[in-house]
């Protein structure tokens, strides 16, 4: 009797503490489904109505172009290199072992263009936002508060379209498509997810994984604890059943 006593006293407060944890993690199951319904799917891995190639216009091959990047930067040393339709004109994109930002040259002329590659995002975003007026608000390196590392691509262009919703999308010109497209609704759902699920009002990334690994083991002791007190009295029970008259 006293095994139970310890184990029912155990089991209340255990419990008691770690249940705001379990109303939390379900709270956030209810809000997944709601985004589920409500978010748009991840972006594919191919470019958002890509624009054929015109190889009619091609009039440089890809050793003038490397050659047109290393003229104005200095370096040769090209990883990569696609052929690619922006503003109707054919553009070589061209990946430098030294940097994580393409470089471009014109297929037709021969000009190599520094600018290019945020007109070449500008152009993504127009297209992802149905051509609404968008204007560049970021030029992210690393994740930040909305553009979380769960969408993994870096580095991404942010583009806000000027409406009411407050429509935004993240733009990769390394893969050519949308990591991620949101608005002021969205977002607000999914922060309110990120705190209840992943508990982001914890700033310190250490102290987030602790506090939910403690949480977490808090709420398998207290699920252990019942399990054990209904063993332990079930016997008990039983027992009065079958003297009761």
């Amino acid at each position: 009797m006293k095994q139970a006593k310890w184990i029912r006293w155990a089991h209340r407060w255990v419990g008691l503490w770690f249940s705001v944890v379990a109303l939390m993690a379900s709270a956030s199951g209810l809000i997944h489904l709601w985004m589920s319904h409500t978010q748009p799917p991840p972006p594919t891995g191919s470019p958002i109505s890509a624009a054929a190639l015109d190889l009619s216009l091609v009039k440089i091959t890809p050793h003038q172009a490397v050659a047109a990047v290393e003229a104005a930067t200095s370096t040769s040393r090209v990883s990569e290199i696609q052929l690619l339709t922006i503003a109707g004109t054919p553009w070589y994109q061209l990946f430098l072992v030294e940097s994580s930002m393409p470089k471009y040259v014109c297929a037709t002329t021969g000009r190599y263009d520094p600018e290019r590659d945020e007109k070449y995002a500008q152009e993504i975003a127009g297209r992802a936002l149905g051509h609404k007026n968008c204007r560049k608000a970021q030029y992210l390196t690393a994740f930040d508060r909305d553009y979380i590392p769960i969408f993994r691509i870096l580095p991404v262009y942010r583009f806000d379209a000027d409406d009411e919703a407050g429509s935004r999308v993240y733009v990769s010109t390394v893969t050519g498509n949308v990591t991620r497209a949101t608005d002021n609704q969205k977002q607000w759902e999914a922060t309110v997810f990120s705190v209840f699920h992943k508990w982001m009002f914890l700033r310190d990334k250490n102290v987030r994984n602790y506090s939910l690994g403690l949480a977490t083991l808090g709420i398998f002791l207290a699920s252990v604890l019942g399990i054990w007190l209904f063993w332990v009295t079930r016997r008990k029970k039983y027992d009065r059943m079958r003297v009761e008259p």
